[in-house]
């Protein structure tokens, strides 16, 4: 672009999905993006591949790049590109917006301001806590818990703030806690006003400690609750134990690693989180293009020849039918050819593209898929099979020793993605992992090749195993694992509903 601009964007404060949409749009269109602490990582997946990704850290008393070095920073980068300030929470309240800015328009640096989610209201929503209620207060204040090390004075009217206001609201307050309790009570507040510290708020890792002004440092101790965290001072945390909608969630406190192909995950880590699960996502299967396109382009320029065209996955649905369109035809190049669907995905896939199967067998066997078929019978009829390069042989072995005619054509591949086993291996040795995910065997045979199997396997033993299906359940046992989340029907919503039922 000719010339730079700077957003200086709030995050919102932890949860992605509060993350505004002229965000989110400005993010689509950066060409640096400027991250720090507290801004969830998961947002620069919105980020255009190509921008450059900086982080800035602003950790409490751990900053990665000082404040004057970040200024420099944005003047340097903001003078030719699209720069994205990305902060957590809402970049004036708190987040020293207004002094990026300051920079920004000395230096003649074009920037705008994007605000965002501020975690004075949204954590305490998460916690079932309301900022005001008729019945309790109708005013509030944010006030900083940690105001500048370089200031004597504080500019906290204690005397007043004590008791003129309901609710109080303190950002990055756990530190100067005791101070914090101290002041208000020797102001005028009473001890016995509730209090709620609540850590990592809006996130799965929430953790949140009530009590009040005279008891709240002992308890928070006793939890060993850590920045970041927001206190709130007022008798509406009251109304905590009638509307704590967040922590009551079903799988609140679980965290499940997903080990789906990232391109599959999102939905299933949705579905996850929406119940309350903490999700670490650890794809073991990329999915790419075949190295040669011509097997299954010969297959498409023969279709008339086929009385079947059996899809296993909405992968080789996506690609037979994007090389389908580039070949020039459309359905109607199907001809004779009737349609199978092994699962209810694959064949949502099949009619999203105007298609409908004629036949979705009840499970992914061999067995279930011959029932199916039984009424038209297999023997002499010629089927085509796109799907991944590397998969199990037992149904086109299965078709073709019943008298059937098989064209198996790789229509996609999957790989190992970039590895990411650090985190994994982290979270493993901390304990922090209750359940394993796996859709397919290669998911399994994936993850192994990626960690080390004589390592994760005692701390596999420790966790949940939950399984798509009985392939999927074999392969895992193949390599030492008991599974014991596996559901009736072999689906990804029915996999999510046996995990919430083991842990409920």
């Amino acid at each position: 672009m000719s010339g730079g601009k700077v957003y200086l964007v709030g995050a919102g404060p932890g949860d992605p999905g509060l993350l505004t949409l002229k965000g989110r749009e400005v993010l689509s269109r950066a060409d640096v993006v400027v991250y720090d602490y507290l801004a969830n990582e998961e947002l620069l997946r919105w980020a255009p591949p190509t921008a450059q990704r900086i982080y800035v850290g602003k950790k409490g008393g751990d900053h990665t790049v000082s404040q004057e070095d970040l200024n420099r920073l944005l003047v340097e980068k903001g003078r030719e590109n699209l720069v994205v300030r990305l902060k957590g929470g809402d970049p004036f309240v708190f987040g020293r917006g207004g002094e990026e800015a300051q920079m920004l328009a000395g230096a003649g640096i074009p920037f705008e301001v994007v605000p965002g989610v501020t975690a004075a209201v949204a954590v305490p929503a998460y916690a079932g806590i309301p900022l005001s209620h008729r019945d309790y207060t109708a005013s509030m204040a944010f006030v900083t818990g940690h105001e500048r090390d370089d200031k004597e004075d504080s500019k906290i009217e204690w005397a007043k703030l004590s008791t003129a206001v309901g609710t109080l609201v303190f950002f990055m307050g756990v530190k100067n806690l005791p101070e914090i309790c101290r002041r208000l009570v020797e102001n005028g507040r009473p001890s016995t006003t509730p209090v709620a510290a609540i850590r990592w708020g809006t996130l799965p890792e929430q953790q949140t400690v009530t009590g009040t002004l005279d008891d709240i440092v002992e308890k928070v101790r006793q939890a060993q609750l850590k920045p970041p965290a927001i206190l709130i001072v007022g008798e509406v945390v009251r109304l905590r134990e009638e509307l704590n909608w967040f922590e009551r969630r079903p799988l609140f406190g679980r965290t499940v690693l997903v080990t789906r192909a990232r391109e599959q995950a999102s939905d299933f880590k949705t579905r996850l989180e929406e119940l309350g699960a903490c999700c670490i996502e650890f794809p073991t299967i990329d999915i790419r293009p075949p190295a040669s396109w011509e097997p299954l382009d010969q297959a498409i320029g023969t279709l008339a020849e086929y009385d079947w065209v059996m899809f296993t996955s909405v992968n080789g649905v996506h690609y037979f039918m994007e090389r389908l369109w580039t070949a020039g035809l459309d359905a109607r190049a199907l001809g004779k050819a009737r349609l199978a669907a092994i699962g209810p995905r694959t064949a949502d896939a099949l009619r999203a593209n105007g298609l409908r199967p004629d036949l979705v067998p009840r499970e992914y066997r061999a067995e279930s898929i011959l029932e199916g078929l039984s009424s038209v019978g297999v023997k002499g009829k010629s089927f085509l099979i796109p799907r991944a390069l590397v998969a199990r042989d037992v149904l086109p072995e299965t078709l073709r020793r019943e008298g059937a005619r098989v064209n198996v054509v790789p229509a996609y591949e999957t790989v190992l993605p970039s590895d990411r086993r650090t985190q994994v291996l982290d979270a493993f040795r901390a304990r922090r992992i209750h359940c394993v995910t796996f859709t397919s065997s290669s998911t399994v045979s994936n993850f192994f090749q990626l960690c080390p199997r004589e390592e994760v396997l005692p701390w596999m033993k420790e966790v949940d195993i939950a399984c798509i299906g009985p392939i999927t359940a074999e392969t895992a046992r193949e390599y030492g694992l008991r599974t014991n989340i596996m559901p009736g029907e072999y689906t990804i919503g029915a996999l999510t509903e046996a995990i919430l039922a083991h842990y409920r």
